[in-house]
């Protein structure tokens, strides 16, 4: 998402510019009877001290930009664009930003009992105060809904925000209810390259980027990475690089008049027919039906 990260990394130069210290701040982009959603920037780096905070609200927010440490009672993650950051009511959590500066949320927040309302019937049901996970990794599952949110927050075509929230909740409730909690949590050495790693991936997206440069870059063996890599994210190296790129070309399609072809190939695609086959099979739709209003 080239705009939202551009609107991130100008938020991070003016608080440097200034020298304020690093923080979040959030605008309201829709709310509703139980349910409010935010565009979230926050420009913390190394040098800034984490604080414990609650969640008021139960909250599924989308990360759009950067990368940021996550700690609650349900575990410690590296959040990545393309996760989904999940907090129950009630529950304290901490964010830090230990190996990079700025982050960028879409922050949707359920009173219980709306969420509750939302999520009822859903297979693998979870409570509002009790997640079983901190984290939904970047997964085919939810690539529509994410790629619809970063639409919404670079100023693409309208977006229905409740109803993205409703169908974000439940089927966060629907996969964390299924994933399996108490994966072992790696060292920080570990998440301080793989952070390194993925925030090259996000800057230059449309470079090709085998696993070898990416190994190399973070001075562990292909095999070794590659376990670390998956261990943190969720994904494998080569997922998470063609779900950004996925992203980017979703983002555009509907943004931009240009074609296909011409977007694919900007975003790292070589060849159209490999394109429209990934495209497809990561969002449902071919990108030609995904470009028509109204479909998502």
């Amino acid at each position: 998402m080239a705009k939202i990260a551009v609107d991130l990394e100008r938020a991070v130069a003016r608080r440097k510019a200034t020298g304020a210290p690093g923080g979040p701040d959030a605008r309201i982009l829709a709310a509703g009877p139980g349910w409010v959603v935010e565009d979230v920037i926050c420009t913390s780096g190394p040098t800034d001290r984490a604080f414990e905070e609650r969640h008021a609200q139960v909250s599924v927010a989308i990360v759009t930009a950067g990368t940021f440490q996550y700690r609650s009672p349900a575990g410690r993650e590296l959040m990545t664009p393309g996760s989904l950051l999940l907090g129950a009511v009630g529950q304290c959590f901490e964010c830090g930003h230990e190996h990079g500066t700025g982050d960028r949320c879409v922050a949707f927040r359920f009173d219980p009992a709306y969420f509750e309302r939302i999520t009822a019937g859903v297979g693998g049901r979870v409570s509002s105060t009790d997640f079983r996970i901190a984290k939904v990794p970047p997964l085919r599952e939810t690539a529509a809904l994410v790629a619809a949110a970063c639409l919404g927050v670079a100023g693409g075509p309208e977006v229905s925000w409740e109803e993205l929230g409703v169908e974000l909740a439940g089927r966060a409730a629907e996969i964390a209810g299924g994933l399996t909690p108490g994966r072992t949590e790696a060292p920080p050495s570990a998440v301080a390259r793989v952070t390194r790693s993925v925030r090259a991936i996000e800057r230059d997206a449309a470079t090709e980027l085998g696993l070898e440069d990416l190994a190399r870059a973070a001075g562990l063996s292909p095999f070794h990475f590659l376990r670390v890599f998956q261990q943190i994210t969720g994904v494998t190296p080569h997922q998470y690089l063609r779900r950004v790129r996925l992203r980017e070309a979703a983002t555009r399609l509907r943004a931009e008049p240009g074609s296909i072809s011409a977007i694919a190939l900007s975003c790292g695609f070589g060849d159209l027919s490999a394109f429209n086959r990934a495209f497809r099979t990561e969002f449902g739709l071919t990108p030609t039906a995904y470009r028509r209003p109204g479909r998502r």
